[in-house]
């Protein structure tokens, strides 16, 4: 089948899209989202496993979103029934895990305006702030305004509290007016609401800086206590930070993609938006730390000494208690205080309206229902839905919710799934070739094998590690082996991410009226017959199922000796290395068309990724367990070192050398290359 050739409504130009994808990723994720979770996992060593997350997960994989939504010209899940009908319930997995994510992500919006609102009163009534302060007294209004003054804690099933639920209805309406005229309106929005954001975290970028302590606080920020490397929790949340920053795998960027211009670049446009948004995490990273710095050093003038990673409460609320004392601190704070507050809102709008976009576009493919009449309905749904978290008990709901979806059990398990099912079960190859035609520069056939091999296993190991360290937690995942107590929040955290897969497969078998018969009938043209490599995947299937049964027994048998333990780890890995060498070659060598890949050589590099990935998760914990991966109390010094230096060099070269380059390959890159036109439908 070739690409779909219809009329369909487009961003008009590339600054519009770069703009409006930036605007995606670039949101409160990274003034928010980046540093809460720096702050209460890790520490400097976060920035570790996010700068490896960052290039050999999230580029990657923005670059296989961006092609498959360019490809196809639909929202996420059409676009994988496109590959296969079969494979339309992912597309509704990843659009489910992002309306969860638009029924809170507001209320962080909803915060923001009463902020603003704050600083409007503190003007016409000539007063402080107010959470002003100076020393040690701003710390602790600072932290005391917004836990105890703005938000009151209570039960998890508190009552609603009315100075956020008007903010939150502001909230929806503003999403309504930005996305209510399409795609056209958002790529004029964003060419005001991304820059000046960036302006303004310079501004407090300096501010940060110049208060005094400030140094402990990149101290901290910059310099890694590498035990921290030992911590699933430190590698899944930056993973997962990742995921949601750029917007992947819940079919944001895939939409978006889906209107961009045919002849319209990919590969350079992703490295753009990968790096500002890694970027501007790095550079709010300062602003906060040394902000925390700060706070730290005025506390420690009253006598008693507090550390940076002591001195706020962790949790989301981290960035509504160190930048407002920040802000505090400026001559005319309040003007201040509405142009940030004002920065945050325009940020989050960006992220909110792509989000919401996404989930409107999904439904207005499978139905055919018209925009006007599926928005305002899907907004008074997600407004429903977000009061739960303008409870008392708000806050503690936020944070767990944001840490099912966004983590290892969410939008990372099913970046895993995409991959393994466009790596395996469709032939990748197309979007590779479809992203080069129309790109600056081109992708060598290491981005195949990242898609296909290297990202599931990265992101298997990490899912079954993070698992294995949830259930085994002294004070239970689910329920409290010692008193008994049920964990509410995790339960319902653990609900929603189970019931997702399930509802989206039930939205898959809903028949599509909007759907052409040419497409279902061309996913239901493979002949087996035709396939290749049907011995050679036989076998590689074969070894890929006993070394999951090895795996298995070393699971679920207790007390195995070690050596023989050992025997069957290394016996497992010999085997799934085995399968997927045999995979691989078949898939290569069958993948043109008529000699289809064997569905066997398909799955058996499904299975052989996921038992390499058991097989280095397996080896992780047994590391971890005897190094006693026990967070400890870190000691920070009042300067920086070596290794600080050294991170803050190589990020700023990668930050500067890489943007450098791609706008020198955008200017100068040859685009007279007429595309090529592919048969789509070549999965299983």
């Amino acid at each position: 089948m070739e690409m779909l050739e219809e009329k369909r409504e487009n961003w008009g130009t590339r600054g519009g899209f770069v703009l409006a994808a930036v605007g995606s990723a670039v949101g409160l994720g990274n003034l928010w989202g980046f540093p809460y979770k720096l702050y209460s996992y890790g520490g400097g060593a976060f920035l570790v496993p996010y700068i490896a997350a960052m290039f050999c997960v999230g580029i990657p994989m923005l670059i296989l979103e961006f092609s498959l939504g360019h490809f196809t010209q639909r929202a996420a899940p059409d676009a994988f029934a496109q590959t296969h009908k079969r494979h339309e319930f992912i597309g509704w997995w990843g659009i489910l895990l992002g309306f969860v994510i638009i029924t809170y992500y507001p209320v962080i919006l909803a915060y923001c305006i009463s902020f603003m609102g704050y600083s409007f009163q503190s003007i016409i009534h000539g007063t402080p702030l107010p959470w002003a302060g100076l020393g040690a007294a701003g710390v602790e209004n600072a932290k005391n305004f917004f836990f105890d003054t703005y938000l009151t804690k209570g039960q998890p099933w508190g009552p609603f509290q009315m100075n956020i639920v008007i903010p939150l209805i502001i909230t929806w309406i503003l999403l309504y007016l930005c996305i209510c005229k399409g795609v056209n309106m958002v790529g004029k929005i964003v060419w005001l609401t991304v820059p000046l954001p960036w302006l303004i975290l310079a501004i407090l970028t300096v501010r940060g800086l110049t208060l005094p302590g400030s140094m402990k606080g990149l101290v901290y920020y910059l310099d890694p206590d590498w035990s921290q490397l030992a911590r699933p929790t430190t590698w899944r949340f930056a993973f997962g930070q990742v995921f949601f920053s750029l917007s992947l795998a819940f079919g944001v960027m895939l939409t978006y993609a889906s209107f961009l211009h045919r002849k319209s670049d990919i590969n350079n446009n992703a490295a753009i938006i990968g790096l500002a948004d890694f970027a501007t995490s790095f550079v709010a990273g300062l602003a906060i730390f040394s902000t925390l710095g700060a706070m730290a050093f005025a506390t420690s003038q009253t006598g008693s000494e507090v550390g940076v990673d002591k001195v706020v409460a962790g949790g989301p609320g981290l960035a509504f208690v160190a930048f407002p004392y920040a802000l505090a601190q400026l001559p005319g704070a309040a003007w201040w205080s509405i142009l940030f507050f004002f920065t945050l809102i325009t940020l989050g709008i960006d992220s909110g309206f792509s989000i919401t976009e996404s989930v409107l576009a999904g439904v207005v493919d499978k139905t055919g229902w018209p925009r006007w009449l599926v928005l305002p309905l899907m907004s008074l749904v997600g407004l429903a839905m977000g009061l739960i978290y303008v409870t008392r008990s708000g806050l503690g709901w936020l944070d767990t919710i944001d840490g099912f979806i966004n983590g290892t059990w969410g939008i990372a398990f099913l970046g895993l799934l995409e991959c393994a099912v466009l790596g395996w079960l469709y032939n990748i190859e197309t979007l590779r070739t479809h992203a080069n035609e129309r790109s600056d520069w081109h992708l060598g056939r290491w981005w195949s094998y990242s898609i296909r091999i290297f990202i599931p296993v990265v992101l298997g190991t990490l899912w079954m590690w993070s698992m294995f360290d949830d259930f085994t937690a002294a004070e239970g995942f689910l329920r409290n082996p010692n008193t008994g107590d049920w964990n509410v929040y995790n339960c319902v955290g653990a609900g929603v991410v189970g019931i997702v897969p399930v509802i989206s497969i039930l939205m898959s078998l809903i028949k599509n009226p909007a759907r052409g018969k040419n497409t279902e009938a061309a996913a239901d043209s493979l002949n087996p017959v035709s396939c290749g490599g049907k011995s050679a995947g036989a076998f590689a299937l074969i070894m890929a199922l006993i070394s999951t049964a090895m795996v298995i027994i070393l699971i679920s048998v207790e007390n195995i000796p070690d050596r023989f333990g050992q025997y069957l780890l290394w016996q497992s890995l010999a085997l799934a290395l085995g399968a997927l060498v045999v995979s691989t070659v078949v898939v290569e060598r069958h993948s043109a068309h008529p000699n289809r890949p064997s569905p066997f050589a398909r799955w058996a590099g499904i299975i052989a990724t996921l038992d390499i990935s058991a097989f280095l998760a397996i080896t992780l914990i047994r590391l971890t367990s005897k190094a006693g991966a026990s967070k400890q109390e870190k000691i920070v010094a009042d300067t920086l070192g070596a290794v600080p230096y050294i991170i803050l060099s190589v990020v700023l070269l990668l930050i500067i050398l890489g943007l450098s380059w791609c706008f020198y390959r955008a200017m100068t890159a040859n685009t007279t290359q007429a595309p090529i036109q592919h048969e789509l439908n070549d999965g299983i």
